[in-house]
């Protein structure tokens, strides 16, 4: 059962079918599947997005996310969820593109939609069924602060941002307010595609104190808390290391020996205090 049809038929399905099911989850391409030369640009992806159709065929971008959004918000979303005021939800979708990796805050949202918090919440998670995004959760450990319990919330297609939010060309999108968000988004999604398509529950987290000290993730693998943050820079510097150096200082052993700063270097470069700077393509390679 694939598509979207899958939750009309496992809705009907009159035995649980446990032990006798696999699920496997297919999101978007992830960028190891589309390029091998490392010729695709990173704006084109981020407008176009890692659907197959506006991927490989740019010309369709717009008629195909118009469709893909009509026919979600017309019969999926009925089907997932009897949400009777498709208006309201349709502008629900359009503010949680606005609020892109940013933290999830159901009153603001509730606010603007002019609908209330607990429905917000249930159409946050209607979004994280159909596969549209990611809801990240703040890591606890008792480092010795106090961190900010507001979850991340995403889209997993920066295409869909893209669009939602009106950019008006790849080189505006890469280039405007809202790159570094969709730059970050592209990222942890990478992250989280890196493990879903091994069958695995993306062991990812994203990290801010109340004192203003953040880690866009930090990802659970190889017995150890590898932090990482994304910065949309070219040319990442000591100043890019200070987080991770924070974070592995008050993780301790728990934390990885290396920090990773993923950004848009051509090529892996050192930082102080034994950490690096990556291509932000070389992320999963070094998480899994």
């Amino acid at each position: 059962m694939t598509g979207s049809q899958q939750f009309h038929l496992m809705k009907n399905v009159s035995e649980t079918l446990a032990g006798r099911i696999a699920i496997l989850e297919l999101p978007p391409f992830n960028i190891a599947e589309v390029e091998s030369d490392h010729s695709t640009y990173l704006s084109s992806v981020l407008w176009n997005g890692l659907f197959p159709e506006p991927f490989l065929y740019p010309a369709k971008r717009d008629l195909w996310i118009k469709s893909y959004l009509q026919t979600y918000l017309e019969r999926d979303v009925r089907q997932l969820e009897n949400i009777r005021d498709l208006r309201a939800f349709e502008i629900f979708v359009q503010m949680s593109a606005a609020h892109h990796a940013q933290e999830f805050h159901p009153a603001t949202l509730a606010r603007d939609c002019g609908v209330t918090q607990p429905t917000i919440k249930s159409w946050v998670n209607v979004l994280e069924t159909s596969y549209l995004a990611i809801v990240l959760s703040p890591f606890f450990n008792n480092f010795g602060k106090r961190l900010i319990k507001a979850p991340k919330f995403y889209f997993i297609d920066p295409g869909l941002v893209s669009y939602l939010t009106r950019q008006p060309s790849a080189e505006a999108a890469l280039a405007g307010n809202m790159g570094g968000a969709l730059f970050e988004g592209l990222v942890v999604g990478e992250a989280w595609k890196s493990f879903t398509n091994q069958g695995l529950k993306p062991p990812i987290y994203y990290r801010r104190a109340k004192s203003g000290g953040a880690i866009d993730l930090v990802v659970q693998a190889k017995g150890k808390l590898i932090p990482v943050d994304i910065k949309l820079t070219a040319t990442p510097s000591a100043v890019h290391a200070r987080s991770l150096n924070q974070f592995k200082k008050l993780a301790g052993s728990e934390a990885s020996k290396t920090g990773i700063l993923a950004c848009r270097v051509e090529k892996k470069t050192e930082l102080p205090g034994n950490n690096i700077a990556i291509p932000w393509r070389e992320l999963p390679d070094l998480i899994q």
